[in-house]
């Protein structure tokens, strides 16, 4: 293992750059996980392979309107409706999850449902599977939006927006940062502000007590699913959108990153879930620049064990309330 001899500045904004935009799409995973978490204290190990559902429906988007090379759309208009498919999609998937794999089981031990969140991403990745093979597919954002991508130029989705000490910042790292401050931004809003917010509030807090007071607790329960499902589902896209390729496995590691964050920040709280994501995605980044990119996931999930043996609430949770 090689260590740099001197601190490089260059080096080091180009990492943080980096891990600022990988922790957008570790947040918006985790975001999903501690919706779910808050409301049930369920752990939906699924959820990764919904953000991988996601990915490959705006692969099918971008090839449906003969994407990535000839697409039919302007660009802007184009990753719009990828994203606005793969959030829909996967948002009813997440719906189709939770009535058929969860409500069953709510009232069973703990483990039941577990149980059945592992079932769900195996059959998951394995429709996938069998569906588009293991061929990685690729969304080509090289060239995407390029005047002539026959010829291989580069699209505008790399052209620098602006520079940081030499450090060129992508549109596409902008769009997922911006992209991402939005929808935490509107998730918070609707949680805090809204009468359904405040329904899924009371449901988290006390799910009988929510029954009896009129709140239909089925309903509020399945569009958790449904807004934590259409997180992962734009992550999904941003992610093709910001390395190209997806494939059928790509879930199973960034949900168990996105787990970590959530647990990192305090699973069940939605600011947390943010801090979290851009924690993990800073630590990857810094631990693949420094010292080698086998040392990444070593680093990540590291760090998951001591929050765990530390402060189990994680950073921003707070301890749960015994009911007696």
């Amino acid at each position: 293992m090689e260590l740099p001899l001197a601190f490089n500045d260059q080096l080091f904004i180009q990492l943080t750059v980096n891990g600022v935009t990988l922790g957008s799409l570790y947040a918006l995973i985790a975001l999903g996980y501690t919706m779910v978490y808050g409301i049930l204290k369920l752990l939906n190990f699924a959820h990764g392979d919904v953000y991988m559902v996601g990915a490959f429906i705006g692969y099918g988007v971008l090839s449906g309107l003969g994407g990535p090379l000839s697409p039919d759309l302007a660009l802007a208009p184009l990753v719009l409706l990828m994203f606005l498919a793969a959030m829909l999609g996967s948002g009813l998937l997440g719906v189709v999850i939770e009535r058929f794999a969860y409500r069953p089981l709510r009232e069973a031990p703990r483990l039941a449902p577990l149980i059945s969140a592992l079932g769900v991403s195996f059959f998951l990745q394995n429709s996938m599977l069998l569906l588009f093979s293991a061929q990685f597919r690729t969304y080509n954002s090289f060239v995407l939006g390029s005047p002539t991508p026959e010829l291989f130029e580069p699209g505008p989705l790399i052209d620098p927006v602006f520079v940081i000490r030499g450090v060129n910042v992508q549109l596409i790292q902008l769009i997922v940062l911006l992209v991402t401050v939005g929808l935490c931004v509107a998730l918070t809003l609707l949680v805090a502000r809204t009468r359904v917010g405040k329904a899924m509030r009371a449901t988290a807090f006390d799910r009988e007590g929510a029954t009896m007071m009129g709140i239909d607790t089925d309903r509020v329960i399945g569009f958790t699913f449904f807004v934590g499902s259409m997180l992962a589902g734009a992550a999904g896209v941003m992610f093709g959108l910001l390395f190209s390729q997806v494939f059928h496995f790509m879930g199973f590691l960034a949900g168990l990153k996105g787990f970590t964050a959530a647990v990192v920040g305090g699973i069940g709280s939605i600011p947390g879930a943010m801090l979290g994501g851009l924690l993990v995605g800073l630590t990857e980044a810094y631990a693949s620049g420094y010292f080698g990119g086998r040392w990444a996931e070593l680093v990540v999930f590291s760090i998951l064990i001591f929050v765990l043996l530390v402060r189990p609430q994680g950073l921003l949770g707070t301890r749960e309330l015994k009911k007696v």
